[in-house]
């Protein structure tokens, strides 16, 4: 029998953190190994409980949810966390800025409590979890403020075939969509994304969203 996922939930109003704690508490494959109500004990509660997954609110006192993410899963960060940011509309303008300190998804606060379940245990696994539906409008939506990194377009050492499915990715469509669009199978897409991700040296399609932008190949 698998050791269940250990999470730890981070948020300063304590109504959904305990709502959270409860959600996730509930389920045989999960546990609640720590709370806590802002990003500085998020930090230092992680790096004492060494958790599989935090999940993590954006705006917080001492140490708001951006910088935590960054301190422990960061460029550099020796033993990177998992972190699940958890949204709302009214903060989407953070949503890049945590994707790019090192979060490995995000969800929105109003989510159901499926998708919240089915977040952690996607994060843990090592994989993605860029809800689909609201990608675009969180990060294309900012857009403009993301400053291309130099070079154009040709500079990416990918196929076209390979371009168009990163464009795809940064989009917001899953493999099943992708697939779809490209009328391939959805075995191709990952193989596509695996490749993609290789030849870029990154670690998870939420990077490959960033990576998107930041080269301008997505408007």
């Amino acid at each position: 029998m698998n050791a269940p996922i250990r999470v730890v939930i981070c948020d300063d109003q304590a109504l959904i953190r305990t709502g959270f704690a409860t959600i996730v508490g509930a389920q045989s494959d999960l546990e609640v190994v720590g709370e806590c109500g802002d990003g500085r004990a998020a930090v230092d509660l992680a790096r004492r409980l060494n958790p599989d997954v935090v999940v993590m609110d954006v705006r917080m006192p001492v140490l708001d949810g951006i910088e935590a993410t960054r301190l422990l899963a960061g460029a550099g960060v020796a033993h990177p966390v998992k972190v699940l940011v958890v949204t709302t509309f009214n903060l989407d303008e953070y949503v890049y800025e945590a994707l790019r300190a090192g979060a490995s998804g995000f969800l929105l606060k109003d989510a159901p409590p499926a998708q919240l379940l089915h977040g952690i245990r996607t994060v843990a696994t090592g994989a993605a979890l860029l809800a689909p539906e609201v990608t675009r409008q969180l990060v294309g939506r900012y857009a403009a403020r993301i400053r291309p990194a130099e070079g154009t377009p040709g500079d990416v050492p990918l196929t076209p075939r390979e371009l168009e499915v990163l464009r795809l990715i940064a989009d917001g469509l899953s493999n099943s969509e992708i697939a779809a669009v490209l009328v391939i199978s959805q075995e191709t897409v990952k193989t596509y994304v695996s490749r993609i991700l290789t030849k870029l040296d990154l670690r998870d399609r939420v990077q490959a969203v960033v990576y998107a932008y930041r080269r301008g190949l997505v408007t």
